[in-house]
């Protein structure tokens, strides 16, 4: 914990740092007032909007929220009588952002294995897709708060892999503190030589296995066949994906093993979106004509593995050029550092980018793939009010965001991060604040 107090220490002092005395006499004030534990009615005026929709940015408007939801956007609108009144001041407003493909909400020490709920090994059968990591989902997860905090206003949480390549389900969730997912049920699959040892140690046994499984899953193959890989529920699972319901995330990275997924995602007509594709750029063509939008960790520019030998800082770019869906998610401590998605994109941006498309990998693009497009990730009348106002450029990390609304309600901007820098911050004299007496 010392060193996460002490990298948002490092990171929250030089941000307000610059700010006017105004702006922050308004984060104070938003600090302190908006708390309330039911939506509000707010009008957010004089913002620069970034609605990462159709109207693109707009300039000096406001944002209506009533009830939780967004009722306007548009210029010199009126606020009814009880509403909270925000002046931007020119400030950014875009919609809460994607916190990326975590495990956010069951895993809350990375070390300590009684608190991570992510993957399932079970050594008799260990396909098991029906595995549901939604059902472990804690609201009131220490980490949610340092996420929200940055900005962000939902997740994918992800089966990770344990005993098998099929890792299983997961879904998306706001952390507004609701227990439950919105939207459909995301399946995930990791294919390639990161997934060899669970797969006879072949890439190649992996396909075999995928084969398989579909043909028990289309009835193919007796139930009780003792050659049978999936459970009943496992085969019920599979069907509902193999019938286009729901999204199958593929965590994969090499061109050849891409180039095979989306031959047998054709073959057997199933809907699926890629996580990582360190080398999916030089399958950019004809993953736009598939429309399989990819996941991008926008930092991946070193050959790694013989996976990604191809790696490149103008993966985004590429993709994005020939039409391909670019969205962002970590590798490594996703979850710990899901504020770290923004620099992902600030870095996709650097390298080529378009900042419209960049916003969009972080709101519109994943909301559309997961299936919660119609309620999240733009601002537009009748979504969700799940937005955040920003000291400045959203993906620039040298500003932060000022507050989070999600459905309405303005969050707490804290977490135990900032207690803890609060509590340890140096104070005049020869001992922190905590310690004085």
């Amino acid at each position: 914990m010392t060193n996460a107090a002490e990298k948002t220490k490092a990171k929250w002092v030089p941000a307000f740092a610059g700010t006017t005395v105004r702006a922050l006499a308004v984060a104070v004030a938003l600090a302190s007032t908006s708390f309330a534990a039911f939506a509000q009615d707010v009008l957010i005026r004089n913002a620069t909007v970034h609605t990462a929709g159709t109207q693109g940015t707009l300039k000096n408007a406001d944002v209506l929220v009533r009830n939780g939801v967004v009722q306007a956007v548009g210029t010199a609108l009126a606020a009814p009588a009880a509403a909270t009144v925000v002046e931007a001041d020119g400030r950014p407003l875009t919609p809460a952002f994607f916190g990326g493909i975590t495990e956010i909400g069951i895993e809350e020490v990375s070390g300590e294995s009684s608190t991570v709920d992510a993957a399932v090994t079970l050594e008799d059968q260990p396909m098991r897709p029906e595995f549901d990591v939604t059902l472990a989902y804690n609201p009131a997860s220490v980490v949610i708060p340092v996420a929200r905090v940055e900005g962000i206003g939902f997740t994918l949480l992800a089966a990770a892999t344990g005993g098998s390549f099929i890792a299983g389900q997961g879904g998306v969730m706001r952390l507004d503190g609701s227990a439950d997912p919105v939207g459909p049920r995301a399946l995930f699959v990791r294919l390639g030589g990161g997934a060899s040892e669970l797969s006879g140690k072949s890439r190649a046994a992996q396909w075999m296995l995928l084969d398989q499984m579909v043909a028990e899953a289309r009835g193919r193959v007796p139930v009780d066949s003792p050659h049978a890989l999936l459970t009943p529920a496992g085969r019920a699972t599979l069907a509902r994906y193999l019938a286009g319901n729901g999204r199958i995330v593929v965590a994969v990275n090499r061109a050849a093993d891409i180039r095979q997924l989306l031959r047998w995602a054709q073959r057997e007509n199933v809907r699926v979106a890629i996580a990582g594709g360190a080398e999916a750029w030089k399958l950019a063509p004809q993953l736009a004509q598939a429309k399989v939008p990819v996941f991008v960790d926008a930092l991946a520019d070193l050959p790694a593995d013989f996976d990604q030998i191809g790696a490149t800082l103008e993966n985004a770019a590429r993709l994005d050029a020939a039409g391909v869906g670019v969205g962002f998610s970590q590798a490594g401590d996703a979850s710990h550092n899901a504020r770290k998605i923004r620099q992902l994109a600030g870095n996709a941006v650097a390298n080529g980018l378009p900042w419209e498309d960049g916003l969009a990998g972080l709101t519109r693009v994943p909301a559309e793939t997961f299936g919660v497009g119609d309620r999240v990730g733009t601002i537009a009348p009748g979504k969700l009010a799940d937005l955040v106002l920003w000291s400045g450029d959203p993906l620039d990390v040298a500003h932060t965001a000022q507050q989070v609304w999600l459905g309405g309600r303005a969050m707490p901007m804290r977490s135990r991060q900032t207690e803890l820098r609060d509590r340890y911050l140096q104070q005049a004299g020869p001992l922190p604040r905590a310690y004085s007496k």
